[in-house]
């Protein structure tokens, strides 16, 4: 049996971008378009109401935006991924994103084939950042009152960051390092401590940031 399709929100102002992308998107084998909205209000009203696996959202938008809009899904708990889909390339746009829960992060010149290899991605688990967005994030690092390297983590607790950031379940992890999963959950919650991060998501974010991504 053919595994389920990745089902996918559109959330975007423009009305033929939406068109643009619901016609690229609808020939893959892989991916369904299930809903539209045309602001981040709708968007997470329609996230709610579909629950799809990845929302496509542009960050600009009249009224509630796609930042707002991804607070408003982590208060609500909502396990939809958002892939960002925009054109405006600031580091003041970029982090806040991020840091509001967005898997990924794309410019609306990516290459059709790329966005939708952006969705499996980001579906699967991983952090999907274009080179140009990873940029400004060790920008942003690097400026007065970034964040740094942060505190200090063991070799041992890298190696788990760094297959966190691949999308690595515990499971998997405790397979690849040869540890009990035990371990590794405690290996986990110590980066989060240590990290002052709330989860997962945020983790992986910080590997990419610190170049522990393999």
């Amino acid at each position: 049996m053919a595994d389920k399709p990745i089902r996918v929100l559109l959330v975007d102002d423009h009305q033929v971008v939406r068109r643009g992308l619901r016609t690229f998107l609808e020939v893959q084998d892989d991916i369904e378009v299930v809903g539209e909205a045309s602001d981040g209000a709708e968007g997470v009203a329609r996230a709610e109401e579909l629950r799809p696996d990845v929302v496509l959202m542009d960050v600009k938008m009249p009224g509630t935006d796609g930042i707002e809009a991804l607070k408003r899904l982590r208060e609500l708990a909502n396990p939809t991924r958002v892939l960002i889909v925009t054109s405006f390339t600031e580091q003041r746009t970029v982090v806040p994103a991020l840091r509001a829960g967005a898997f990924g992060y794309v410019y609306k010149d990516i290459a059709p084939d790329a966005l939708a290899g952006a969705i499996r991605s980001v579906h699967a688990g991983h952090v999907l950042l274009q080179p140009e967005v990873a940029g400004a994030l060790l920008a942003q690092d690097d400026s007065p009152g970034g964040t740094g390297r942060g505190p200090s983590l063991t070799e041992r607790e890298r190696e788990v960051l760094g297959l966190i950031a691949d999308g690595r379940s515990n499971r998997e992890i405790a397979r690849a390092l040869v540890l009990s999963e035990k371990t590794v959950k405690t290996h986990v919650s110590n980066i989060l401590m240590k990290l002052d991060l709330a989860d997962r998501t945020q983790a992986a974010l910080w590997a990419v940031r610190h170049g522990l991504t393999n």
